[in-house]
């Protein structure tokens, strides 16, 4: 689900081009090539650069019958795609649909780490859980050495868990190749060791949270 109204960038990532088709008891997703169930604004603007000048009630609506009118599946997982900050998209989805929990991502900068600390202080304020963080871009692995350069500055990952209170659950490189296949719409495509030792970290912490 793809929150992020007025900036939406997950069917562009998928490589998709479909609207959503509708029937008698609500909107039906449009599936991805490996069968990811995906609703987003920009599936319904006439191209894919129009622009969404909405104020904060009509993207709370939006949002809200995304979850309520669309005919989601037996899912594994519900992934809500979130703008950064404490506006009006984070604050519906917390207020209305009921979430297992936040992940917080970060870049490693003092700017990002203020902004991203705001957004844990508001998940924390409405008892909902942060179920961990995520250092994103922390560091490029130079190809000719193998050396980890740290673009941003050094990591912020652990002082971040400290202060959310919640563990950090991974620092993912820059990789060329990521931001190549969103472009080109085959993120399903995209393979990397970093990634998949992530997600596979991601899922166990998940498992032993809900076990609780």
């Amino acid at each position: 689900l793809d929150a992020d109204i007025t900036g939406s960038s997950i069917p562009k990532m998928f490589g998709l081009d479909a609207r959503p088709s509708g029937s008698e008891t609500g909107i039906l997703p449009v599936l991805s090539k490996s069968g990811i169930e995906i609703m987003s604004m920009n599936l319904l603007l006439p191209t894919e650069d129009e622009a969404v000048i909405w104020r904060g009630p009509l993207m709370s609506k939006a949002i809200t019958q995304f979850w309520e009118e669309v005919l989601w599946g037996r899912l594994d997982y519900l992934i809500i795609d979130l703008p950064p900050g404490t506006g009006d998209a984070p604050l519906t989805v917390l207020q209305v649909i009921p979430i297992y929990g936040v992940i917080d991502v970060f870049t490693p900068q003092e700017l990002t780490e203020m902004i991203v600390k705001k957004a844990v202080r508001m998940a924390q304020k409405m008892n909902v859980r942060v179920l961990g963080v995520v250092e994103n871009m922390s560091y490029l692995v130079l190809p000719e050495t193998g050396k980890k350069l740290e673009v941003f500055g050094s990591s912020r990952g652990e002082g971040m868990a400290k202060a959310s209170g919640a563990p950090l659950l991974g620092k993912l490189p820059i990789d060329p190749e990521l931001a190549r296949s969103c472009d080109e719409g085959k993120i399903e495509r995209y393979s990397s060791d970093a990634v998949s030792e992530f997600f596979a970290n991601l899922v166990a912490v998940l498992n032993r949270k809900n076990e609780v």
